[in-house]
């Protein structure tokens, strides 16, 4: 297969170019190339994959029916490979539910699917992270309720098999009490909040758990500018801690909230107006590590309840690659080179393989993306419902 006419872009840069592909592998990359089978670009971008490390299926119910709709989300909007969040039920914090999710993720083709452990069990007693590890689980994933002595074991399962752990900052007896961030919009609507604090005092405390076990931290959807900068000051010192961050985190204020809108009722919660201009100065800065879209879909009898009872969560994975370049490259926030360091190649990093370069002899997990075309999106359960997003994944 031959595509012409593309502009290839990746994290070096962009460049017009045809590219060639022999049996899912780029083997030859120039100008004017010759083939049967050709595909006219028209002047599209031509990506890598993305990556998104942070999905929930529906209502996090984890089945085969849920596991073919994000396979169908993810494609549509230009993802490649995604993660599973463990927090699923049932959770995947054994064998058996391990065992289960790879069997539903066996006949997907076009997308990789891999799965986290939940280092976490209900009781808040340890899994058995050495066996689902070796069982294929591609990283352990642990939210900050566990206690000092079990955060502390779970490190040093984290140091012996070298991996990295992804993080959820939060603090238990504040979380349960809230259901959006404590400040002026949820003292306005009358819903009980939750304290930025109760992301920063955690990051703060894994961040020195990371130092002294020499370990891989990645805090996931990260939401306090005052995390960013601990997480930050702590790279420079030397520790190996990164930041993931969501679109939704990065454009949508508390404010959002307003008239009970369930749709954004987000877990981390939407920052204030003031943070949100904090989060795109740090992503200016390169501050954040990670982007995803946070997908988090829920049937309506979960969503159209009042804003207490609502299932936490939006969606954005089928319209992921529109979103990115619509609300962050067209608004001057990032380039499309960064935008593919952000959402391909640094996620490849953490995850132990490399990605986001096109070149002869890379293997073809691309796509095309067609950055004139316009659309609304008509999707109530997304933040962006009725928006204009620009750009579109063609099918080839």
């Amino acid at each position: 297969m031959l595509i012409v006419n593309a502009v290839v872009c990746d994290v070096n840069g962009q460049r017009e170019a045809d590219v060639r592909i022999e049996d899912g592998v780029i083997t030859q990359i120039g100008q004017n190339l010759e083939g049967k089978e050709k595909i006219d670009a028209k002047g599209a971008y031509l990506l890598p994959a993305l990556i998104d490390m942070n999905v929930r299926l529906q209502d996090s119910n984890l089945n085969a029916k849920n596991i073919d709709a994000i396979a169908k989300e993810a494609k549509r909007g230009g993802v490649g490979h995604i993660v599973l969040n463990p927090e699923s039920r049932p959770a995947i914090d054994n064998e058996v539910v391990l065992e289960f999710a790879q069997n539903g993720i066996a006949h997907i083709h076009g997308l990789k699917i891999d799965v986290m452990l939940n280092t976490l069990k209900e009781d808040m007693s340890l899994s058995d992270i050495a066996i689902l590890l070796k069982k294929g689980a591609v990283a352990p994933y642990m939210s900050t309720i566990a206690k000092n002595d079990i955060a502390i074991k779970i490190a040093q399962y984290v140091q012996m098999y070298q991996t990295t752990l992804f993080c959820k900052a939060e603090d238990n007896s504040l979380i349960n009490a809230g259901v959006m961030l404590d400040g002026d919009v949820s003292s306005k609507l009358g819903l009980a909040g939750i304290p930025e604090l109760s992301e920063v005092l955690h990051v703060s405390r894994m961040i020195e758990i990371a130092r002294y076990f020499n370990i891989a931290i990645l805090f996931t959807s990260v939401a306090s500018p005052r995390s960013i900068e601990l997480i930050s000051k702590a790279k420079k010192e030397g520790v190996n801690v990164k930041c993931e961050v969501s679109i939704h985190h990065l454009i949508h204020s508390d404010e959002a909230c307003e008239n009970f809108n369930t749709t954004a009722k987000l877990n981390p919660p939407l920052a204030t107006q003031n943070d949100i201009l904090l989060l795109q100065e740090a992503l200016k800065k390169g501050e954040i590590d990670v982007l995803t879209t946070l997908h988090q879909p829920s049937l309506p009898v979960n969503k159209e309840v009042a804003f207490y009872d609502a299932a936490y969560g939006c969606e954005g994975l089928g319209d992921a690659l529109a979103l990115y370049y619509t609300k962050l490259v067209q608004s001057g926030l990032m380039s499309m080179s960064e935008l593919v360091r952000l959402s391909v190649k640094n996620p490849a990093e953490i995850l132990g393989f490399d990605a986001g370069v096109i070149d002869v002899g890379s293997k073809a997990d691309i796509v095309l993306f067609n950055p004139n075309e316009m659309s609304i999106i008509d999707n109530q359960q997304s933040l962006y419902h009725d928006e204009k997003i620009y750009g579109q994944v063609m099918e080839f």
